[in-house]
């Protein structure tokens, strides 16, 4: 059987532009225990680039994990080696992106077609570490028929090692249509992962792909070992509120909005100090208020005085206080 942690029952996907530290950091504050994710990192970019920034993570964000684009076995395996060594708890490998851009690079959903490649490229990062090497992809690839793709891809992988599958539930279409497309117009195969786990069961397999919410996480559980929210846990953050309790039968307290956005503050204060931009942290806390009076106020103070914030560490943490007070009583509260 697979021995996958406890805490890949429940994650947050790796989201490009999205799940930065600051994200990272800030659903930490709302769940103690599902397992986030990186943004893709390409192995060029952490071989020739500003390793350190590109790879900071805070301890408190564990577990997280990192996830790489590219297909050079011995590049990801170098990769793998300084994620491993700064601490991540796992490394992720992407064939699941079908952008032009992704696809010019030779990493991503077009890998998909080569799972001879992909089972190098994981046998070598599996041998550069100890943490667990796990890749997250689509059913299969353009007209390439979805379950021998899908059975033939996994058992290629899992030959060298591997027992951790992200399966984002729908086909990829290389061309013809954009990355927000392949998110939504291909239709969901949910049926064929819960194959794939009943046909795998010594294999951890996730699902990934329309799970909104996280009720809809619990009733996958009930088929497949994980389940993997994407843009709904950004759009909507507080639907993490209660995985703890629901998931991972922890019993911790349920932390309100305006508690986590005190615990953020903190974050928010330290941070600016350093010299982040203020905007950098508050647009990722834009959707926390979601569904409540005053939310849209929230919003718009927000949104209306980070751009160009250049004030001290207590005028930014009195700034994101002062937003979130709209919520609680409604008032128009002067920039």
């Amino acid at each position: 059987m697979s021995s996958t942690p406890e805490y890949a029952r429940l994650s947050v996907a790796p989201m490009m532009d999205w799940t930065d530290r600051h994200e990272r950091f800030f659903l930490r504050r709302i769940s103690a225990h599902v397992q986030l994710y990186s943004e893709m990192v390409t192995t060029g970019a952490i071989l020739h680039g500003p390793r350190d920034r590109l790879l900071a993570f805070d301890p408190a964000e564990h577990p997280v994990a990192l996830q790489l684009g590219g297909s050079d076995p011995a590049a990801l395996a170098e990769c793998a080696r300084i994620g491993a060594d700064l601490g991540y708890d796992e490394i992720n490998l992407n064939v699941g992106c079908p952008s032009d851009r992704v696809q010019s690079g030779r990493f991503g959903a077009c890998l998909m077609g080569e799972p001879a490649l992909v089972a190098a490229s994981v046998a070598a990062m599996r041998a550069a570490v100890a943490v667990p090497v796990t890749v997250k992809h689509r059913i299969a690839i353009d007209e390439m028929p979805e379950w021998e793709t899908l059975i033939g891809f996994v058992d290629r992988v899992a030959d060298v090692g591997c027992d951790r599958f992200i399966v984002h539930a729908r086909k990829a279409w290389l061309e013809g249509l954009s990355p927000k497309e392949n998110r939504e117009l291909p239709p969901l195969q949910y049926g064929l992962v819960r194959r794939l786990k009943e046909e795998r069961p010594a294999l951890h397999i996730t699902i990934n792909g329309g799970v909104e919410s996280l009720d809809d996480a619990v009733a996958h559980l009930a088929c497949v070992d994980g389940g993997m929210l994407g843009r709904a846990a950004y759009q909507n953050p507080y639907v993490l509120a209660e995985a703890d309790r629901r998931v991972f039968g922890a019993d911790t307290p349920v932390h309100t909005r305006h508690e986590i956005i005190d615990a953020y503050c903190n974050h928010i204060a330290r941070e600016t100090s350093a010299g982040t931009h203020l905007m950098a942290m508050t647009r990722h806390i834009l959707g926390l208020f979601n569904g409540l009076p005053g939310a849209r106020a929230f919003r718009r103070h927000l949104s209306e005085n980070t751009p160009g914030f250049d004030g001290t560490p207590d005028e930014a943490v009195a700034l994101v206080r002062q937003a979130a007070s709209l919520v609680r009583d409604g008032r128009r509260v002067a920039a």
